[in-house]
């Protein structure tokens, strides 16, 4: 249980193509959640168009916050703190969130803290619906492994708020494969949900994709299976053969789940932590999840699959950690869209 003091938390997520807005007590119990996709706008262009994200947040972001404080039932008078996304993200997204927290925290005098993207995937697991039973919170030490469109990493957590990142993506995020191979299978963006529907009905077998061995066992690199897909496809093209999706998707994906898996497994026993954590957007990839819960060697803690992409239920949890030990910002805070987690 948190020792720390009981807190309100409205927070604000922008970073990439979601603009959401959530208010969650003491860390862990969502009363409201509102996410706007743009998902479909940015589909015709095969992935996220910057400058159209950006003009979409500013049509978003009072109507989601709005929204969220009325399903909420609360005014802002009952809120204790702002938190916002700071980056890592897209810049112009994510100065439409900061302005409007800085907005908000500038009217109601409300102390501002400024949040990692990163970690709140993290904190994420933390969060269960208000009304619900109170799940276990994570029990440090833990693994956590980080995997989404744009990051790929493990981080051993010792206690709140505290890292040690042990690996990371030489070159391809394990969610920016996904996106990639799709494209190479003529599947739709985003690419994660593709190759998983193509990959139920295919044999992830057929085809023997390479699991990268770096000299830094917990380092990630997905660019030669990327490529090794590539020319399978190529080379089925050239001879003019059926090109097998299901097949090529559930053996792309069957050595992305492999590769993560092992490497998060392999870190666990080395630092002999407690439980392990798995997050970000990739967290909802049906295959990982199986494999990972199916271990009995370790608890695994994954967020419900509504908390695995982004949302600002996850920074309002990882902001009432850093409010309740003072990390408050003041308005003078600008975004950092390469923010590292540290």
């Amino acid at each position: 249980m948190s020792s720390l003091p009981p807190a309100r938390i409205l927070a604000i997520e922008t970073s990439c193509d979601e603009t959401a807005c959530a208010i969650i007590e003491n860390g862990r119990a969502l009363l409201a959640s509102t996410v706007a996709s743009q998902m479909e706008l940015h589909a015709r262009f095969g992935g996220v168009y910057p400058e159209v994200a950006s003009r979409q947040h500013v049509l978003s972001i009072v109507p989601v916050v709005e929204q969220t404080l009325v399903q909420a039932n609360v005014t802002l008078n009952d809120i204790d703190a702002i938190a916002v996304t700071r980056g890592p993200g897209l810049a112009g997204s994510l100065v439409v969130g900061m302005n409007m927290a800085k907005g908000l925290a500038l009217g109601t005098g409300l102390p501002i803290v400024g949040v990692n993207h990163l970690e709140g995937h993290i904190y994420s697991a933390w969060v269960y619906h208000a009304g619900e039973s109170a799940p276990p919170e994570p029990q440090f030490p833990l693994m956590a492994l980080l995997v989404s469109g744009g990051h790929t990493e493990l981080n051993l957590m010792t206690d709140h708020l505290t890292y040690q990142r042990l690996g990371s993506t030489l070159d391809d995020a394990a969610g920016e494969a996904f996106d990639k191979v799709a494209r190479l299978l003529s599947l739709p963006y985003p690419g994660g949900p593709s190759i998983q529907r193509a990959a139920e009905g295919g044999d992830p077998a057929r085809f023997k994709f390479p699991r990268a061995r770096l000299d830094s066992p917990y380092d990630f690199s997905f660019s030669g299976l990327k490529t090794a897909v590539l020319y399978e496809v190529n080379d089925l093209k050239k001879k003019n053969k059926f090109l097998p999706v299901e097949d090529l998707a559930a053996s792309f994906q069957a050595a992305v789940v492999e590769t993560l898996f092992e490497k998060t497994m392999q870190a666990a026993r080395e630092f002999k932590v407690r439980e392990i954590l798995v997050a970000g957007g990739v967290s909802a990839n049906r295959a990982l999840r199986n494999v990972f819960m199916s271990q009995r060697e370790f608890k695994v803690n994954i967020p419900a699959f509504s908390l695995c992409t982004d949302n600002a239920a996850m920074i309002a949890a990882a902001g009432y950690y850093r409010y309740g030990r003072g990390h408050v910002s003041g308005l003078e805070m600008d975004v950092q869209p390469t923010w590292a987690l540290s």
